[in-house]
């Protein structure tokens, strides 16, 4: 079976790929520069972007199973997306596995939620054996939502949100390329247990040692907060707390521990285990 990972000069991407090789499995790397490849000495390395179509065909020629990391935030993150998967097609990939988003749906709160949503469907039209990563918010940028004063400022109501750690994903992920029966899935995947935004900023709180809380932001907060940046972006921003606040992004699910043997991260052994992902907060 071959493998190729895209997004490997970003963390998740890296972080399977190492999780492959721990596993005897030497995956092709595709990724947009080469030159940011400096640590991965031997690998079989790809040059493609996600919208050159003939460079990814050629990068996916040969590849059984396609790892296919979502691209970052982008006004036409969709157009990219689809144009990874066509590449797949012409390569004759048989199955994606694809980071999508918890509650992925075309009506989705969450505006980036539904272009997960598309992109899900993609695979299937296209004849691709669809294996989905729903994941939650990573708890890895849970600190990064605090304000320089110290407030988690956001439009989520009371909702509640299961922190999954971008470390608990790569290991499902690496489970999923590697194992049987993964075809056609959809998986829902999150930490062990759900909590609000004062809990979290709680948490954080506790092993900052600067006090850290939770303002609940009206709509019109919420947007004039985030004034003087494009639409589509605050949109992207605003909904992923609505989407807590509606309990589309709540969802509790057991798919890391049945995989792969080994219960995920709570968000307060996250930071524990990881203090460089708080540190700037001290």
């Amino acid at each position: 079976m071959s493998i190729a990972v895209s997004g490997v000069t970003g963390a998740l991407g890296a972080l399977v790929a190492r999780g492959l090789r721990l596993e005897g499995v030497n995956p092709r790397l595709v990724v947009r520069d080469p030159g940011r490849l400096a640590d991965w000495t031997g690998a079989d390395v790809a040059q493609a972007a996600y919208q050159d179509t003939e460079a990814m065909t050629r990068a996916l020629d040969g590849v059984d199973t396609f790892f296919l990391v979502s691209g970052h935030e982008d006004p036409d993150r969709v157009s990219l997306h689809l144009s990874a998967v066509e590449a797949a097609r012409r390569a004759g990939v048989r199955r994606i596995v694809y980071t999508s988003f918890m509650g992925a749906a075309p009506h989705a709160t969450f505006t980036y939620a539904r272009d997960h949503s598309l992109t899900e469907q993609a695979v299937r039209e296209a004849g691709i054996a669809l294996t989905a990563m729903r994941d939650s918010l990573y708890a890895d940028v849970a600190p990064w939502f605090v304000g320089e004063d110290g407030v988690i400022r956001a439009p989520a109501g009371q909702g509640r949100v299961a922190w999954v750690a971008r470390r608990d994903v790569a290991r499902l992920a690496v489970a999923l390329l590697t194992g049987e029966g993964h075809e056609d899935q959809v998986y829902d995947v999150s930490g062990p247990h759900s909590i609000d935004l004062h809990e979290t900023a709680r948490a954080l709180t506790s092993v900052t040692g600067r006090p850290i809380s939770y303002h609940p932001e009206t709509l019109e907060e919420a947007r004039t907060s985030r004034a003087g940046h494009p639409d589509w972006l605050v949109d992207g921003w605003i909904g992923s707390y609505l989407a807590l606040a509606t309990g589309e992004g709540a969802v509790t699910s057991h798919t890391i521990q049945h995989v792969t043997g080994v219960r995920p991260l709570s968000f307060e052994e996250f930071l524990d285990a990881e203090p460089d992902a708080w540190a700037h907060l001290v």
